[in-house]
């Protein structure tokens, strides 16, 4: 599942970079983020991860990649209930159900248990895998900005609220100014991924956005297709649609910045940066003039410092 790609957005995440196809919602455990959360962070960040490999990773079919899911949902609940159960009636997180991925549901039991994480969000995020193994299985294509936001609301919100339950953060406010920042980080993750999505059979580009610019997603398709000739007319409707994408983006992150002044400490400086870091990607779709379907762009280490200079004048 492409995600909003945080290591994509910006360079300051303070572990490897993660790749297409690996979930990147989390600034893993960086060295903005508090120490004393870094190992709910990073547990919440490989917990995700995992089942971003699970829908993503290897030659499965989209039965068996369920399938699998599916198993992992069981352990989560099992991981859930021992995190949850009274002293001494727990059982080890490396019981029958989640076997096969130790590493993942033990540090998750300690940091459900002892930040009481709610369940329903860890769930929204397995129900995005699954629904984008479906899609993706069906050549499903969005109808429009509200199912994908629809979408957003499984595979990015989620992130968002965790982490602010985390820096105990929760009033509605800054919830909704979450899931404003993490929607966007999605969408400009999808509009970044273009080339990359299409040929995988990933269909997130709106069809009504593409019926106002007199498009389908075929002409995206077809522009992928090596030699492919387009005339000046052609790449400019295509370049709009994704501008008008583009846009939306960038108004939906500016409505949720605001939240980095109610994020306390370093975690709120941390935010400035993803701020920042997706903003400064959509301004590189903007000097290719929004032709991110020929070539995706890319944040690079000489970035950082405008980066941090954006960032301290929020």
């Amino acid at each position: 599942m492409d995600t909003p790609s945080l290591s994509h957005t910006t360079p300051v995440t303070g572990a490897a970079p993660i790749g297409i196809g690996h979930y990147e919602n989390f600034p893993v455990a960086s060295l903005l983020c508090p120490a004393h959360l870094r190992p709910a962070v990073a547990a919440l960040y490989h917990f995700a991860r995992t089942a971003d490999d699970l829908a993503d990773e290897g030659d499965s079919g989209p039965e068996e990649r369920l399938s699998t899911l599916g198993a992992y949902r069981s352990a989560l609940d099992a991981c859930l209930a021992n995190a949850n159960a009274k002293d001494g009636a727990a059982q080890p997180a490396n019981g029958s159900r989640v076997e096969a991925w130790p590493h993942v549901f033990a540090p998750l039991q300690i940091a459900v248990r002892q930040h009481q994480l709610p369940a329903v969000l860890l769930h929204r995020l397995l129900d995005a895998f699954e629904q984008d193994v479906r899609h993706t299985a069906h050549g499903h294509h969005y109808a429009d900005a509200e199912e994908l936001l629809s979408y957003c609301h499984l595979s990015a919100n989620p992130v968002g609220r965790l982490l602010l339950h985390l820096y105990g953060v929760g009033d509605d406010t800054a919830l909704a100014e979450s899931d404003q920042i993490c929607s966007a980080l999605q969408l400009i993750n999808f509009w970044q991924d273009i080339s990359v999505d299409l040929p995988r059979q990933r269909y997130y580009l709106p069809t009504a956005t593409l019926q106002q610019h007199g498009l389908q997603v075929q002409n995206f398709v077809a522009a992928l297709e090596p030699g492919a000739t387009l005339s000046t007319e052609q790449k400019d409707r295509l370049s709009g649609a994704v501008a008008e994408l583009c846009g939306q983006a960038r108004a939906l992150m500016l409505a949720g910045a605001p939240l980095v002044h109610r994020v306390p400490g370093r975690a709120g400086w941390e935010l400035r940066l993803v701020v920042q870091g997706g903003l400064r990607v959509l301004e590189k779709i903007a000097q290719m003039r929004h032709r991110s379907w020929q070539q995706r762009p890319k944040l690079r280490a000489w970035d950082a410092p405008r980066l941090l200079w954006r960032a301290l004048w929020m």
